[in-house]
């Protein structure tokens, strides 16, 4: 508007000299610069000795225009800088931004006062956190381990965030129909020396694989027989302690992991502890190995040692003797091609256990087995079986076994949709033959489960 104003005053102070020289009696009208070259006008001095001459009128007038054009000049140039200013402060990140207080504001510096931490760099001090439900709804019948029709069997929560650069902690909280647990919680220490690497807190022990994986990781509704009977079921192993794991290089490309955990001695129906002394060990080596470049094998032996709830009978100077011993060895088998990754794959897993426990009359040694494979159809279906077979760790004499067939559809990665028929032959001749139907939810940013 400014520009616009200053255009117009030396259009009209140029149209005023043109008309002023017009009425002097020039004949031929000529622009102003050229006006006492071609045509001068005539001296009026004479006529009028008091005041200025045309001459000297036009000199003052084309020196005020030129004194005009130097301060647009100058207000143009300012306008520029203050332009450039506005566009570097525009663009400059928001910890270079330095605050004013209020009523100092100037032409240069108009920018508002900055205050709280509101930007990107504020999420790096938040953890990851998530939240996955599992809903169960069975139709069928089944008298020795029965099931709700419908049950949102477990919403868990994760809270996961590296702690500082030689620590990072994980936390999972389980929250049921009948109450709130903690799953796990431990802090894991990465730059120990010689490589080794060390958990502190609660956890699932580091035997086989079943035992190892949370309830939604599992690629059936239940878990097998075998874990039902001999390690606790659900729950497992799983308890407060610490653990230490060293990872080798062997030779031929295979690749060995040794872990040593120590536990307080309480883990489900499994372990028991009455005294501090009473803890549980746990000691897992695992192999790998790739065989091509699709197929890969994990195998792995494990052996735990605590003591049972036995010594609670009458004889409680025996409490030292009743101990439960478990052994195991697992077997997993990759085969996912690389240029069909996305559409066919193929899982086979298996786990034999070994159980002896210590009680009154007299000891009993149970053995359990479940042997499962999954294969990819497409990109969102997968189909499975599972065969089971177990002993129980009370009564090694009963045995259970039994079948199941599952069928798998991934809407997309956040969501599960899962039906799974199982058969099952109890001791005692007791057969239960039910649908088990599987909904399950992601949100939020959840870490990767053991491989």
């Amino acid at each position: 508007m400014f520009r616009l104003l200053l255009f117009l005053f030396v259009v009209a102070s140029l149209s005023f000299a043109q008309a002023f020289a017009q009425a002097s009696g020039n004949a031929t009208a000529v622009p102003i610069g050229q006006a006492a070259v071609q045509n001068p006008a005539p001296d009026t001095s004479a006529a009028n000795p008091g005041g200025p001459s045309s001459e000297e009128r036009m000199k003052a007038l084309e020196e005020r225009i030129i004194a005009l054009e130097g301060q647009l000049r100058q207000l143009q140039g300012s306008q520029q800088a203050a332009a450039a200013t506005t566009n570097v402060a525009a663009t400059a990140p928001p910890s270079q931004t330095t605050p004013i207080e209020p009523g100092q504001a100037t032409e240069a510096n108009t920018q508002l006062p900055v205050y709280g931490g509101a930007t990107g760099m504020g999420k790096a001090l938040n953890p990851d956190i998530s939240l996955i439900g599992d809903f169960l709804g069975a139709v069928g019948r089944n008298s020795v381990r029965p099931v709700p029709s419908m049950e949102l069997h477990e919403t868990e929560l994760g809270i996961q965030a590296v702690v500082d650069p030689y620590a990072r902690a994980d936390v999972f909280i389980s929250f049921g129909e009948t109450g709130v647990n903690v799953e796990e919680g431990f802090l894991t220490f990465t730059s120990l020396p010689a490589g080794l690497v060390a958990r502190v807190g609660k956890m699932r022990a580091a035997f086989g694989k079943v035992n190892t994986l949370h309830n939604h990781v599992l690629p059936w509704t239940d878990r097998p027989l075998v874990t039902e009977n001999l390690v606790g079921g659900e729950d497992g192993i799983n308890d407060a302690g610490f653990s230490i794991t060293r990872a080798f290089q062997a030779p031929k490309g295979i690749f060995l992991e040794a872990t040593g955990q120590l536990f307080r001695g309480d883990s489900a129906d499994v372990f028991k502890t009455v005294q501090k002394r009473d803890v549980s060990t746990v000691l897992h080596l695992r192999g790998y190995k790739d065989i091509s470049e699709s197929t890969n094998l994990d195998l792995g032996v494990s052996f735990s040692r605590g003591h049972n709830d036995a010594r609670r009978g009458l004889f409680l100077q025996l409490q030292d003797s009743f101990l439960t011993h478990l052994y195991g060895v697992d077997a997993t088998v990759r085969w996912k091609p690389l240029r069909r990754s996305i559409y066919h794959s193929f899982v086979g897993r298996s786990e034999l256990i070994w159980s002896q426990r210590q009680q009154l009359p007299f000891e009993q040694r149970a053995f359990g087995m479940y042997a499962s494979g999954d294969y990819q159809l497409g990109r969102r279906w997968f189909v499975g079986a599972r065969y089971d077979h177990s002993d129980r760790n009370r009564e090694a004499f009963a045995v259970d076994k039994g079948g199941s067939v599952v069928l798998t559809y991934w809407p997309s990665e956040f969501a599960q949709l899962r039906a799974q028929y199982r058969f099952t032959n109890y001791a005692a001749g007791i057969n239960a033959n039910e649908l088990r139907l599987q909904l399950q939810f992601a949100l939020g940013a959840h870490g990767a489960h053991p491989f």
